[in-house]
């Protein structure tokens, strides 16, 4: 359900910005994963866990809103 839903919400974002939307949720993906792994397996994640999934975040960050030219 929650995967159709993005599909729906990437198909009302501008063209020129559903690439980068969508890499951007890459980064949420794996943060979530991690929450998931805590919550529902009960597995805490580690500090490379949590390292890798910051690392992507800031990433995602990059990609949403680094200045563009033109």
């Amino acid at each position: 359900m929650s995967l159709g839903l993005f599909g729906w919400l990437l198909a009302q974002v501008e063209v020129g910005f559903a690439g980068r939307a969508f890499a951007a949720y890459g980064g949420v993906y794996i943060a979530a994963s991690l929450l998931w792994m805590w919550g529902a397996e009960g597995q805490r994640p580690d500090l490379w866990d949590v390292a890798g999934a910051g690392l992507c975040l800031i990433g995602a960050a990059v990609i949403l809103v680094a200045p563009r030219a033109g």
